[in-house]
């Protein structure tokens, strides 16, 4: 397990249960979202079982912000052993509602803001040759799908992103997995249109995300036998996958 471990999206859904649940274990965290209340909160409860969450309050778009925090968690609590960043946002967007204005902020928060926190942690990560760290992607990031043309591209951007830093860190020492979850049931779900089948608690993928951590698999889905499936779409030629892109759009239609 992991003796310190920074948490950003701690304040709810996955990010929460999952800095909790590294709390029992005996992890200390340092947890940051934008609601400090929030956060005070979520130490409480950790305090209340025995665990030791701590809040560091953080708008991850805010770049100088996340390498202040970064380097006030070590200074406060030690080396970082994990950084796992959950913070996301999610605004529903298709054809009909398509907004410049929503791209630049979904791509700001959950593209960028990752971005901003993985500079906060690589350099000393790196000149310790270890380290481990998990970003948050998501199944939706694998293809296009109807109603998530903001959120979708900033999660594949992720995927890239840990793909293109993968091998490089790997031979530093420094293990990095990115986590692509079906739907997971949190505030950001509330407003999806899609069907939604087997979505999971967030209190389960934070179960999941904390088991494939502890072992070396550069993708961690969540849960593995949907996510999976899902994953299968990647390797589906346009000629099959867009036909099923279309009917996808029809039940949204139909959901209205």
């Amino acid at each position: 397990m992991y003796a310190i471990a920074w948490v950003t999206g701690a304040s709810s859904g996955i990010g929460r249960a999952t800095a909790l649940r590294l709390a029992a274990a005996g992890t200390r965290v340092a947890a940051s979202a934008r609601s400090e209340g929030a956060l005070l909160a979520l130490h409480e409860e950790a305090a209340r079982a025995g665990g030791d969450i701590r809040p560091y309050p953080l708008d991850v778009t805010d770049l100088a912000a996340c390498r202040a925090v970064a380097g006030r968690v070590e200074d406060d609590l030690g080396p970082l052993d994990l950084a796992l960043f959950v913070a996301g946002t999610d605004v529903p967007m298709d054809a009909a509602s398509f907004s410049a204005e929503t791209a630049a902020q979904v791509m700001a928060v959950n593209y960028e803001g990752t971005v901003n926190c993985l500079d906060a942690v690589l350099p000393p990560f790196r000149r310790r040759r270890h380290g481990r760290i998990g970003v948050m992607a998501s199944v939706a990031g694998y293809r296009g799908f109807p109603g998530f043309a903001s959120y979708g591209p900033s999660k594949a951007a992720l995927i890239n992103l840990c793909e293109s830093l993968y091998a490089e860190l790997r031979g530093e020492g420094i293990r990095l997995s990115v986590i692509n979850p079906w739907f997971v049931k949190t505030r950001l779900t509330v407003g999806v249109r899609s069907p939604m089948p087997f979505a999971i608690s967030p209190e389960r993928a934070a179960r999941e995300i904390v088991r494939g951590l502890a072992c070396d698999s550069f993708e961690i889905l969540v849960p593995r036998e949907i996510a999976g499936q899902l994953k299968a779409t990647r390797a589906l030629p346009d000629a099959l996958y867009l036909p099923l892109a279309r009917t996808l759009a029809a039940l949204r239609s139909a959901a209205d």
